[in-house]
């Protein structure tokens, strides 16, 4: 027992000595840090207010959807608040001036609530017509992991664009958790906004990406190289997708001066560093299929045929 006392307290001694050193991400910073579960239920409680007629608000009986958006919004108003003071704490300002700064970028996030619900119902009607898998849009709403990503990215954005700090990666991040699928809350994103199956999505920082676009899993809209690291803070590193571009499973587009043309298709495993011109076509040329039955057969190749229909451009 003395040695499992020793080992502790020998331990508690070095890390206490790490901590008054500052130490990197081991600081003990000087202001309390967010609260990952109440930004979850921040999200909920949003979710509610965007789809009332889908996710209701449980725990409290109310006659009229009125008084019900009326104590989820004010709840909400509470939470994130309380949660934009936190990660505004360290900027110097006395705590007053910090409060009043908070409450106003939370009531100008509200005011954006509006908007947020706009969109998101132009992403269930891009859904529905898009994905002949689907039965309703109910069935988008409750279960459609790309519609829930693109949900929080919405809200996410709003508070990104009021400079919020820290909260809106946690409420992107959470949605990377659920769904497999990555997207940075900076990213710019138009409407009627389709993510079909989505796992293992990524949508960089500063992508921006027009009306009617649909991607499928596996597809990274990143950037070129990241080697350079803080210096490349604000800077455009990802592309932009135009209007009406449908990019196909494992492709990836790279790089903050590449733009996808409006009406462009891009195939399955393409890999796209310079721009494409609108209404192009793009696939990988000359796949080849091998076929290893034993040891007894010889290999069979097969070349895919070109199809002229296409524009190969890589």
């Amino acid at each position: 027992m003395n040695a499992i006392e020793d080992i502790i307290d020998s331990t508690v001694i070095g890390l206490l000595g790490d901590y008054a050193e500052k130490n990197g991400s081991y600081e003990i910073a000087s202001f309390d840090h967010p609260d990952n579960e109440i930004i979850i239920e921040i999200l909920t409680s949003l979710r509610k207010i965007l789809f009332p007629g889908y996710f209701r608000n449980r725990t409290i009986k109310v006659y009229t959807l009125k008084n019900n958006l009326s104590m989820l919004l004010e709840d909400v108003i509470y939470k994130l608040s309380k949660q934009i003071t936190i990660v505004l704490g360290g900027e110097g300002e006395n705590d007053t001036e910090i409060t009043k700064k908070a409450k106003e970028i939370t009531l100008e996030f509200i005011k954006r609530l509006q908007k947020i619900r706009e969109y998101i119902l132009t992403d269930v009607d891009a859904a529905y017509e898009g994905d002949p898998a689907a039965y309703s849009k109910d069935e988008i709403i409750y279960s459609y992991p790309g519609l829930f990503a693109i949900l929080v990215n919405r809200i996410a954005h709003e508070l990104f664009l009021l400079n919020v700090p820290i909260i809106p990666r946690m409420m992107t991040e959470y949605a990377h958790r659920e769904t497999g699928i990555d997207i940075h809350p900076g990213a710019t994103i138009g409407k009627y906004f389709f993510i079909d199956h989505g796992t293992g999505i990524v949508i960089g920082e500063t992508t921006v990406i027009g009306d009617n676009v649909k991607i499928y899993q596996g597809v990274t809209l990143g950037a070129l190289s990241t080697r350079g690291g803080q210096s490349l803070k604000s800077k455009k590193r990802h592309p932009t997708i135009e209007d009406n571009v449908t990019i196909y499973s494992g492709a990836s587009i790279l790089g903050g001066n590449t733009v996808i043309g409006k009406d462009v298709v891009i195939g399955g495993s393409a890999f796209i560093t310079h721009s494409v011109p609108d209404g192009a076509k793009v696939s990988v040329k000359n796949q080849e299929l091998r076929f290893n039955y034993d040891a007894s057969k010889p290999v069979e190749r097969v070349n895919i045929e070109d199809d002229e229909d296409w524009f190969y451009i890589i």
